[in-house]
């Protein structure tokens, strides 16, 4: 009775917190919107109805969904320094949003991330078999790789955004801002719901082909599918995030080491939380971004990006 107790109080406390970040989210900017404002101004409630509102649903999402991306990356690659960003997924969404506007100038959305999800999917698949084929498993050694990978990615885009005038386009894919967050430009986001609720109740099968294909193998599971559906999973969270809002560094290698260094490794009991402390997390980056040089505003992908490159290097120091 008593661990019950605590555990509806710690989760309380966790509820009142989110609540707390999402009202200052919600008033929090260059415009002032005050909660009576709703009801006697028309156009701030207008105001807040196209753009502070699907600012805070979007944190929300990118920020619970690409942290359990990048814990099924790890758990797929049997390391916990693997993750969008350490894998080179960011650099093929960005390369895939580059292709659709060489060949598709006028592409919509929705055709933007169906070329990112593709490509990302492709690059994931590649670099899992890598992670599989390479003989030395150090821990350092694979996610180094893979940032190799997305830089020589990011190298062959900018070339070819050079070549066809197109750099300034591809700009804003480069770091990862909300402010653009608008009504009817930010929906595609919103395949972070039932990439997560896929993942949840194949929680167990990815732990299981986490511990290994021979293993996962002996056991009756379908190696292969399970990864696959993996990685398809960890592309729709990807692309639809990046095609939204650009590239958020480190965000799903923070996230998931953090968590799991708290309460553990059980993959389907810290995925809850996981979403949890991703979407605190950027929410309170979102509020430094907009405070910081106020009435300015930072990307949030360069704050998460500096704390995110901290905690990474501490965290390979202390595996060391």
């Amino acid at each position: 009775m008593s661990f019950l107790k605590n555990s509806f109080a710690a989760w309380a406390c966790a509820l009142i917190i989110l609540l707390v970040l999402i009202w200052f989210s919600l008033f929090t900017g260059v415009k002032d919107v005050r909660f009576l404002d709703l009801f006697g101004d028309g156009d701030k409630l207008v105001f807040f109805v196209v753009s502070r509102i699907p600012r805070t649903l979007a944190l929300i999402l990118v920020g619970s969904g690409v942290s359990i991306a990048g814990f099924v990356l790890q758990q797929l690659s049997q390391n916990r320094f693997v993750s969008p960003t350490t894998s080179g997924a960011l650099e093929a969404a960005k390369m895939g949003i580059l292709t659709a506007l060489i060949f598709i100038p006028n592409s919509s959305l929705f055709v933007r991330m169906l070329f990112a999800l593709g490509f990302t999917f492709l690059t994931s698949f590649l670099f899992i078999f890598f992670v599989h084929k390479v003989k030395l498993r150090s821990t350092v050694f694979i996610p180094l790789i893979g940032l190799m990978f997305g830089s020589i990615l990011s190298a062959v885009s900018t070339f070819f955004a050079y070549k066809h005038g197109i750099v300034q386009n591809t700009q804003e894919w480069l770091l990862g801002d909300f402010s653009s967050v608008m009504q009817g430009q930010y929906e595609a986001v919103f395949l972070v719901l039932p990439a997560v609720a896929i993942i949840y109740l194949y929680a167990d099968k990815i732990t299981i082909a986490g511990m290994g294909e021979s293993f996962a193998k002996s056991l009756g599971l379908s190696y292969e599918a399970i990864v696959y559906l993996g990685l398809f999973v960890v592309s729709m969270v990807v692309s639809s995030s990046v095609v939204t809002v650009g590239a958020i560094p480190f965000l799903g290698l923070i996230v998931p080491n953090v968590v799991s260094m708290i309460v553990g490794d059980n993959f389907r009991r810290t995925l809850p939380l996981i979403a949890y402390v991703g979407a605190v997390f950027l929410l309170i980056c979102d509020l430094m971004g907009r405070l910081i040089v106020y009435p300015y505003e930072v990307p949030i992908g360069m704050i998460v990006g500096v704390i995110g490159s901290v905690v990474f290097l501490v965290l390979i120091l202390k595996r060391k």
